[in-house]
């Protein structure tokens, strides 16, 4: 399955039905007047998040949808059949612009969150509306009212609490596929990993979290060099980082602080998200230059360096200690929100099945 994680669609809302001009003309009614009933109202547009979507893909060869168009008012007062509605499902983590403004128009997270995109037209009034004590024969009615059409960009941004981060080859494929059942593709060679790849990290209680292991970093990622400008915003949603490095590299310190320069160039407050600082590929290092290198790292991030290795999985326990430590902490500092602090969410209710744990994250 190919991942898009980015595309530009127009959506239509269905046009009002038209109103009608028509007078009653039966027998033993001499007096009918007049009977044009009022056309529908157009179909809106509504997205709609659903957990089993794991890509845009389905929005990339098709640009237009359009909702249905209201019916035109009837004769005897009756009001033409409204269009549907046209529902399109996304991916949990969409957000949604206006391509043309830059508005944010909302982020669909949970199964089920909903947003209307474009809202459909009003139906127009049939000559019965007109009825007056001075038009006792309106010939007139209204015609339906255009739906609204917007240009829209979607960006799908992962929903995972914890991101790992580093320069290319640093081995955090590797240490997912070591920590979940993911199964990404590793080679010892850079860039090997194309697309964000998602692992579900279970505790020793069954607990599961989601990592995300995003391409590698160079410098100038934030301004569109590398592949890192394309999927930083896949550890947007993460409540913590994992710094990895490459511990063979001649140049570890240096790899450190580029990383660190391209997340504050980035923004979105990435550079502010608690980092847990690792140095992978311990095995083919010798104990002196472990130490050598410790030493300097805290002193760059002025905080605990662990050591790990993927490959022999040496470390793994401490570090992921660290991570769940990491997390509670951040958990005692959210205050827990009151019932007069919930905000009212828009809901649409889909079938139970839908609701099932994303296949393609691995447990």
């Amino acid at each position: 399955m190919q991942f898009i994680d980015q595309v530009k669609i127009n959506v239509q809302a269905g046009d009002g039905g038209d109103g009608l001009v028509t007078f009653r003309r039966e027998k033993f009614v001499p007096t009918g007047g007049p009977s044009g009933g009022n056309g529908g109202n157009g179909g809106s547009v509504h997205l709609v998040a659903n957990p089993q979507l794991q890509t845009l893909l389905d929005f990339k060869f098709k640009q237009l949808y359009k909702a249905e168009t209201g019916e035109r008012g009837g004769p005897k007062g009756m009001t033409g059949a409204c269009g549907e509605d046209l529902v399109l499902q996304v991916p949990c983590g969409t957000s949604v612009y206006n391509d043309v403004t830059g508005a944010f128009l909302g982020d669909l997270l949970i199964a089920g969150d909903s947003i209307m995109v474009a809202k459909g037209g009003k139906g127009g009034l049939g000559n019965k509306h007109f009825l007056s004590n001075s038009n006792r024969a309106p010939e007139t009615c209204l015609p339906g009212m255009r739906g609204e059409e917007f240009s829209l960009r979607f960006e799908l941004k992962l929903i995972a609490e914890v991101g790992i981060l580093g320069m290319p080859n640093a081995g955090k494929s590797t240490l997912i596929s070591v920590l979940s059942s993911a199964k990404p593709k590793i080679a010892d060679y850079p860039f090997t990993t194309l697309v964000p790849n998602l692992g579900v990290v279970r505790k020793d209680t069954g607990d599961g979290t989601v990592f995300a292991d995003i391409p590698g970093l160079i410098e100038g990622a934030h301004e569109g060099i590398g592949l890192g400008h394309d999927f930083l915003r896949h550890v947007e949603r993460t409540r913590i980082l994992i710094h990895l490095i490459d511990g063979t590299d001649p140049n570890p310190v240096d790899n450190y602080n580029t990383i660190q320069r391209e997340l504050k160039s980035y923004g979105r407050h990435l550079y502010e998200r608690p980092q847990i600082v690792a140095i992978n590929k311990i095995d083919s290092l010798d104990q002196d230059l472990i130490e050598i290198l410790v030493d300097e790292l805290q002193e760059s991030c002025g905080s605990e360096v662990l050591l790990v290795s993927a490959v022999t999985k040496t470390g793994l326990k401490p570090f992921l200690q660290k991570v769940w430590d990491k997390l509670d902490e951040l958990d005692a500092q959210t205050p827990k929100p009151g019932v007069d602090d919930e905000l009212p969410v828009d809901r649409v209710d889909l079938p139970e099945s839908l609701f099932a744990p994303p296949s393609s994250i691995s447990s």
